[in-house]
């Protein structure tokens, strides 16, 4: 059996997933936690005056908030290419 597994540093990203990243961390984490949130009271408010469809609408918009919070937060803990954090430490001699 063949393994298929991508390891760290295997692969490079593109310079605009890059910048985009550079961009986005620069928001808090909070703010994503906000939107969701703000989402969910959208919605029930939605319910509460009848609006079933404008209600489920904005209620899905609460998952994709939390997952590009998450996704903020991993690229701030762990940077965005691994390749070239090995580069950057292969410098330092570690």
């Amino acid at each position: 059996m063949t393994d298929n597994r991508v390891r760290a540093g295997e692969r490079n990203e593109d310079q605009f997933t890059a910048m985009l990243e550079s961009q986005t961390s620069s928001l808090p984490s909070s703010l994503f936690l906000a939107a969701a949130a703000a989402s969910i009271v959208g919605s029930l408010t939605f319910q509460a005056v009848g609006k079933k469809h404008e209600a489920l609408f904005v209620g899905q918009w609460v998952a994709p908030f939390l997952l590009l919070g998450i996704y903020n937060k991993l690229v701030k803990q762990h940077g965005s290419d691994a390749a070239a954090r090995h580069a950057d430490f292969a410098g330092d001699g570690i």
